[in-house]
């Protein structure tokens, strides 16, 4: 399995949605692409494990075209459990599973 570990502000989707999200580096997005070519799922997710703090959930990545990168969505109980929110940072461990 392939591990990835980098810091990402927790952004909040637009209006009154209730989505947040992590946007994976650029670098790191590259490679999964090169990675993950045709394996990937619906809407060209990608899944992968994901760790902030003491908190491990598995989850998929999602590819961004305005970002142009893959973002990693937050569940609620993660977010609570850890104690970020919108605008915090955040240190991830993403664990690709193929």
């Amino acid at each position: 399995m392939t591990d990835y570990e980098f810091a990402a502000q927790v952004w909040k989707w637009r209006g009154e949605s209730a989505w947040h999200f992590l946007t994976v580096p650029e670098d790191i997005s590259d490679e999964i692409d090169e990675i993950t070519t045709g394996a990937t799922g619906g809407f060209g997710s990608v899944r992968v494990e994901a760790t902030i703090g003491a908190t491990t959930w598995r989850t998929s990545l999602f590819p961004s075209k305005e970002v142009e990168a893959y973002v990693l969505p937050v569940k609620k109980a993660v977010r609570l459990a850890e104690d970020r929110h919108d605008g915090d940072v955040a240190q991830v461990r993403l664990r690709l599973i193929l």
